[in-house]
């Protein structure tokens, strides 16, 4: 690992006790209780850099330091960040002039860039690397002429920062569906893209529905969903089958835990429910439940998962099962403003 990448602990954060309720009971099932704990899962180096970049301008700059929409997408850790000083708005121009702002990991279009530049503000860009890319490749095609249909949903931030490149050769296509209705200029300039953190299978069905209709339909150059994203839909798929219920940790905002959802109950889980925390699991979830499988998305902390199966083991299900499906080892350098002389992080 080079000095400059972040290798940190996850952050200590407490669940709020406003959201706790009365302790889940331990309700006697045939058979073994058991929980299936899927890994890789929680925070990828993406959200890692994001995260300690706020954290490090803090401790650098002073507070407040303002972050143009969530950093990522987690309750917790906003709440954490805020705690700390940092102050989150959702358009640079509430940032005073001249203060320093942090650009969150899901990237920002040109437009915000400028905005930023003519109010004079010190930005600090974390986007993701990978995010950084999908832009790259949107600017690249768009300057030789390809019109770009970006598979996304057009409401994440991320989606919007990447249509903000090219938005007069980006096309959103939200769903299988509107790939059977999307209008282009010229099938044979024509290039797909997607946000990084959807559901692999729906993205292919996608891509394979737009090339039915546009044969000449080109590929980009490298996969764009993440490979977290990715890694974490594999190791959900692993323990899906064999679970009567599965718990993914994670924001509602947050695509990629959304998507955990899905891909455990399209790949066999008789239950699956997104939590923000333990204290959203509800009793009547566990009724007749024998086996358990947890997951948690790319910006959830380890300790909110730690927490889920702390409750579970109060409620019978104490022999822990963690089924690994890949090792990652993958980090990113933290931006350019927050590095100290000579690459140090």
């Amino acid at each position: 690992m080079s000095a400059s990448a972040v290798r940190l602990p996850v952050p200590r954060i407490p669940v709020p006790r406003a959201q706790r309720r009365e302790p889940l009971q331990d309700i006697p099932v045939p058979g073994h209780k058991r929980v299936l704990l899927a890994a890789p899962r929680g925070y990828c180096a993406g959200v890692d850099r994001a995260v300690v970049a706020v954290e490090r301008a803090l401790e650098r700059f002073g507070s407040p330091v303002y972050v143009r929409k969530q950093i990522v997408h987690n309750l917790h850790v906003v709440a954490e960040l805020e705690g700390k000083g940092a102050v989150f708005v959702d358009e640079v121009d509430e940032v005073p002039e001249g203060a320093h702002v942090v650009f969150s990991a899901h990237g920002v279009a040109p437009a915000v860039r400028d905005a930023a530049a003519r109010r004079g503000l010190q930005a600090i860009d974390a986007t993701c690397p990978l995010v950084t890319k999908v832009h790259s490749e949107a600017v690249r095609f768009a300057r030789d002429g390809y019109d770009i249909l970006l598979i996304g949903h057009a409401w994440h931030e991320e989606v919007e920062g990447t249509a903000g490149e090219a938005p007069e050769r980006v096309t959103v296509v939200g769903s299988p569906d509107e790939a059977d209705t999307v209008q282009v200029r010229d099938p044979s300039r024509l290039v797909w893209l997607s946000q990084t953190t959807l559901s692999v299978d729906e993205t292919l069905q996608t891509v394979q529905r737009l090339r039915a209709r546009f044969p000449e339909l080109h590929d980009p150059p490298s996969d764009d969903i993440c490979y977290a994203t990715q890694n974490r839909q594999t190791a959900v798929t692993a323990i899906a089958a064999d679970a009567d219920l599965v718990i993914v940790v994670g924001s509602a905002n947050s695509s990629n835990s959304v998507r955990l959802v899905e891909v455990a109950l399209a790949q066999g889980a008789r239950a699956a429910h997104r939590v923000d925390d333990a204290g959203e699991i509800r009793q009547e979830w566990l009724d007749g439940v024998a086996t358990v499988g947890v997951t948690s998305g790319a910006s959830v902390p380890e300790v909110l998962v730690q927490g889920v199966l702390a409750d579970l083991a109060a409620a019978g299900y104490r022999d822990i099962h963690e089924v690994h499906t890949a090792q990652e080892d993958v980090s990113f350098a933290l931006p350019g403003p927050l590095r100290t002389k000579g690459g140090r992080r």
